[in-house]
């Protein structure tokens, strides 16, 4: 039994079940990191502490630092090529989705096209269409492909706090491996100097997904802005652009086959509607009835209500919704990703977890909230023996009550793969 001195008993007056709580297994279980914040299943927090989890981040990841999403980026390219086009798409709301209708009699046969697709939200073939009638070709220097790349540069952008968390949850012990559709270098220029940046890949220069050390750095499977301005970006961009990469040479579709094998996929910053988001679930979603190989893929997915249909329909696409209250831009999710950074099983703070145990045994177990119990032994459960047995020191420092010793002792006694050794 595992055990340390300085205890402070309680009379056994009180069941078992009461005092550690019904025994659920990880697929039952759901940890919140902090007060109010989003729970987060329990078998993806293990997964995470034994280096299986791989996080794919989209453009809402980058909004917090001033970069556009998608729709927004399409905007601006074209209040920079086609103003009367742009005068027509900043009159759609966002999220119309087919349910508006826009005045386009002042436009030409091919403007109009692109609007309807823009309020269909299919930005990829909108950017595609624009740029064959203005340049009549799909290349890296086109005027489209500049204004994009002007656009993104001209921000000043500098990493949020959420690309400081995303890298730090990145590293798979001593490994950083983070993949990303967006073209900014934020993930890479937001770890603290001196540490060393990882390399960056894009596109075909990829490392196939292993679980060796080779597998590591910031992996642009859309393609990553050139880091020197005067030389053009190969980006997947347009709607070609995605037949050229998914289809034709099935550069991003195998590598995430791959992926989906060996890690936990982890979307953050997408919507199910993203033009990205189709083509990367579209790579997955035919192989998960025939192959019993691929892992469970989850995202981070927020609304200011809740809506079960949305989270439905995330799970019809074989992806598992972590969902969150999206107001105040997001705030609850840049919070859950900071807390699961800062207590993270690989890399997170020593000082910190000591103090999150002090602070639940403060309470006897009998009283205290199922979500501090649950966070406590999970915080045991992830860990080796040497680490809980570290954990069981400082809670008995903290004169934590038999009930939480009682835990410590059913946690020990529960299969392996239910924790993260």
């Amino acid at each position: 039994m595992l055990a340390a001195p300085g205890w402070r008993g309680t009379k056994r007056t009180i069941t078992e079940e009461k005092l550690t709580g019904p025994y659920r297994s990880p697929e039952d279980r759901a940890i919140s990191l902090g007060s109010d914040l989003p729970a987060i299943p329990e078998r993806l927090l293990l997964a995470h502490a034994r280096g299986e989890v791989l996080f794919i981040c989209g453009a809402g990841v980058s909004r917090p630092a001033g970069l556009p999403d998608f729709r927004d980026l399409v905007l601006d390219t074209y209040h920079a090529l086609d103003k009367a086009v742009h005068k027509v798409l900043s009159s759609i709301p966002s999220g119309a989705c087919n349910r508006f209708d826009p005045d386009c009699s002042q436009l030409t046969d091919g403007q109009t096209a692109e609007v309807r697709r823009f309020v269909s939200g299919d930005y990829d073939v909108v950017l595609g269409m624009l740029e064959r009638r203005l340049d009549n070709a799909t290349r890296g220097d086109s005027r489209v492909r500049r204004e994009v790349a002007i656009r993104l540069r001209a921000s000043g952008a500098r990493p949020a706090p959420i690309h400081r968390s995303l890298m730090r949850l990145a590293d798979r012990g001593g490994v950083v491996t983070i993949v990303t559709t967006n073209f900014d270098r934020l993930l890479e220029t937001s770890l603290p100097r001196g540490t060393g940046r990882p390399q960056t890949y894009s596109l075909g220069a990829m490392p196939r997904p292993a679980r060796h050390t080779e597998f590591a750095g910031v992996l642009h499977i859309h393609g990553a802005l050139d880091s020197n301005p005067d030389r053009s970006s190969e980006l997947i961009l347009s709607d070609r652009d995605f037949g050229e990469f998914y289809l034709r040479r099935r550069v991003v579709p195998d590598f995430i086959y791959d992926a989906a094998r060996l890690f936990h996929l982890v979307l953050v910053g997408y919507s199910a509607n993203d033009p990205p988001m189709r083509y990367l679930l579209n790579a997955v979603a035919a192989d998960g009835t025939r192959f019993d190989d691929l892992k469970e893929r989850f995202t981070f997915f927020g609304t200011e209500a809740p809506d079960a249909v949305a989270i439905e329909d995330w799970k019809a696409r074989g992806i598992t919704p972590i969902h969150y209250d999206s107001r105040d831009r997001h705030q609850l999710l840049g919070a859950a990703l900071g807390a699961w950074a800062r207590l993270s099983a690989v890399n997170g703070s020593e000082r910190l977890l000591d103090a999150e145990i002090r602070r639940i045994v403060k309470s006897n177990r009998v009283v205290a909230s199922e979500a501090d119990r649950d966070l406590f032994d999970h915080l045991f459960r992830r860990g080796n023996a040497s680490e809980r047995l570290r954990l069981a020191r400082v809670a008995a420092d903290a004169m934590a009550d038999l009930g939480w010793l009682d835990a410590i002792t059913n946690i020990a006694r529960e299969p392996a793969r239910s924790r993260a050794s």
